[in-house]
Order: structure tokens, then C-alpha cells, then sequence
């Protein structure tokens, strides 16, 4: 085959964007202020300096291959959950494939009882940031103390030259139980419902993209509820199937990772982005190559024992194609 007429195809202009859990990203110091003690040397998981390397180089590697077939270039957003702080940000950009690209970040520290953060990695020459702010998510217990979750981040920016508003999201977990828990991701999407309300009180249809890790599938009342209100597209639902997502918990597979996008991406007006492309990044070399998990992401831990992998997520991503 001539693959001549392939190569001079090469689509132009397509941006990646992406979402990753990196599955506690924590440097080996111990925070005084946060839960982080099982990520030191001498801590249960017993994290140490070769390992937290090891980690960062994997994780960034991974970045820098996501949608690259397409693009030829680096993703231009990154949403990123379970980052510890702004040093291990720092440190991830500066790691392997990454360390060569031109990539800045948003990151807030929040509230979160083990010090986990979310953030956003963005490639220099196609985004920059007008503002950002982390919101909080107010939750409270029957007894009327707060939950203290992740923050909301929140960043307007301009990518190619296109005005967009962009939501980080690390929802809450289900460790007390689906149902039980139900009320706090429903607050989540409320809260962001809320704040897009506001802003469309100052500019007219703005883009949106709401990624994270919504601890909540597609169907789930809490992202209806963001979607329903907002009539927003959610590239995710197709991908979704019994033999395929983006993490696997007692061999069922869920996909709690996902980008929402507003129905402006489906604008072919020139200047503007159009919705290309949505997918899970499951590469082999991301799975458990044998063993009872085989096929599963390839974790850096399963309980106490250290595998070595990247994370206990695949990440998830959408293209942009610039008019």
C-alpha cells in the first residue's frame, strides 16, 4: 500500500483535551495538615523517591501520547484529580515526555481531608488564562458539619483565540454507599448549574467544558442533572459498554471519568472549535497484562501492594477540531 496519500491527509488544527485521575499523586513528604502519613517512606504504602519518580514518568509519558496519531502535538488541556499539591504538578511537568513541552497549570489547594487537589495543565501557545477560582462545594451532614471535599475549579480562558469556561471536578466518593451518597453528587452538579447560570448573565452562549471524575455514571441522576439543565452533550454515554470504561471495580467496569461539552462545540462557524472525536485512552501498555485483572487499568497499588503501574484509571478524552 502507498501510504504517500495517508501522510499528506494529516488532519489540521485538532486539539485534544483530556481528563486523567492519576491515582494519589503524592510526593513522599509528610503534610501535618493532611492525611498523607501512608504515602511516606515510612508510611503503610511505603512511597518512596524511586517510586513517586517512577510514577511521574509514567504519567507523563501517557499525557504526552494521548491523541497524538491525530494531532501530532501534546494534549492542550489537561484536567487532572488526586494531585497532592503544587510540587508534584511541577514535578509531573517536568518529568519525561513532558518536561520539553511548554505546559503552565491552575491548581488550588482544597479542603480535602487527604490533601488531594484537582488541577488543569495547558499548553502555553494555545490557552491562556483570564481567570480562575476554585468553588466550594458546601455539603453538610445531618449533624450540620461540612464535608470537606474537593473544590470545584473553575477557569476562563481563550483557547485559539476562543472564549471558553472550563469546570475541574473531583465529585464525591461512594465509599458510604451509591445511594447514600447520592445527595452530595447531586449538590455538585447543582452548584455547578448555579455558577453557569451566573456567567450567562454576563456572555451570551459560552462554551463550556465540565470534565472530571463525577464518581457517577453517564445515566446517574447527578450528571442529568447537570446535562439536562444546561442542554449539554455528553460524548461519554456512547462509550460506555459492559466490556469497556475508564475504571474496573470487582470486574465491572464504570465510567465515572467524562468530558461534558455545551452545543456551541457543534458550531462550524470559522474561528470557533466543533466537536471531532471522544474516547478512552485504554492502551495496552496502561492494562494489567495477566493475572485475575488482566485488562484492568494498571494501578500503582492494589491495597497495601506496590504494582508499579500508572493509575487505577484510563484517562478519557475529546478532540476539537479548529475551524
Amino acid at each position: 500500500m502507498n501510504f504517500s496519500f495517508l501522510q499528506r491527509k494529516k488532519p489540521k488544527n485538532v486539539h485534544t483535551i483530556v481528563f486523567y485521575n492519576l491515582e494519589n499523586l503524592f510526593d513522599v513528604g509528610d503534610d501535618q495538615n493532611t492525611l498523607d502519613t501512608d504515602f511516606t517512606p515510612n508510611g503503610k504504602k511505603k512511597w518512596t523517591k524511586r517510586r513517586y519518580k517512577k510514577k511521574l514518568l509514567k504519567l507523563a509519558n501517557t499525557i504526552s501520547r494521548i491523541g497524538v496519531q491525530t494531532t501530532k502535538k501534546t494534549p492542550v488541556l489537561v484536567g487532572v484529580a488526586e494531585v497532592e499539591n503544587e510540587g508534584v504538578i511541577k514535578d509531573l511537568l517536568s518529568a519525561g515526555a513532558l518536561k520539553n513541552e511548554d505546559y503552565d497549570y491552575v491548581h488550588y489547594d482544597s479542603p480535602d481531608e487527604r490533601g488531594i487537589d484537582t488541577a488543569l495543565l495547558y499548553l502555553k501557545s494555545n490557552f491562556s488564562v483570564l481567570h480562575s477560582k476554585p468553588i466550594p462545594l458546601l455539603i453538610f451532614n445531618e449533624a450540620g458539619e461540612r464535608d470537606t471535599t474537593r473544590d470545584i475549579l473553575y477557569i476562563h480562558g481563550v483557547l485559539n483565540g476562543e472564549d471558553i469556561h472550563v469546570f475541574v471536578n473531583h465529585w464525591p466518593s461512594r465509599r458510604d454507599g451509591d445511594i447514600e451518597t447520592d445527595y452530595k453528587r447531586i449538590k455538585a452538579a447543582e452548584t455547578i448549574r448555579d455558577y453557569m447560570t451566573e456567567i450567562e448573565k454576563k456572555y451570551s452562549n459560552p462554551n463550556y467544558i465540565i470534565m472530571g471524575d463525577f464518581n457517577d455514571s453517564p445515566d446517574a441522576l447527578s450528571i442529568r442533572t447537570l446535562v439536562e439543565a444546561k442542554d449539554l452533550y455528553n460524548p461519554m454515554e456512547k462509550l460506555w459498554t459492559p466490556e469497556r470504561g475508564s475504571a474496573n471495580y470487582r470486574r465491572s467496569w464504570s465510567l465515572f471519568d467524562q468530558i461534558l461539552v455545551s452545543h456551541s462545540f457543534f458550531n462550524y462557524e470559522k474561528g470557533t472549535h466543533s466537536f471531532a472525536h471522544a474516547n478512552i485512552f485504554d492502551d495496552h501498555q496502561l492494562r494489567e497484562w495477566d493475572g485475575k485483572y488482566a485488562g484492568n487499568p494498571f494501578r500503582t497499588y492494589v491495597g497495601q501492594k506496590y504494582k508499579g503501574g500508572y493509575s487505577d484509571h484510563f484517562p478519557v478524552y475529546i478532540q476539537l477540531k479548529y475551524n
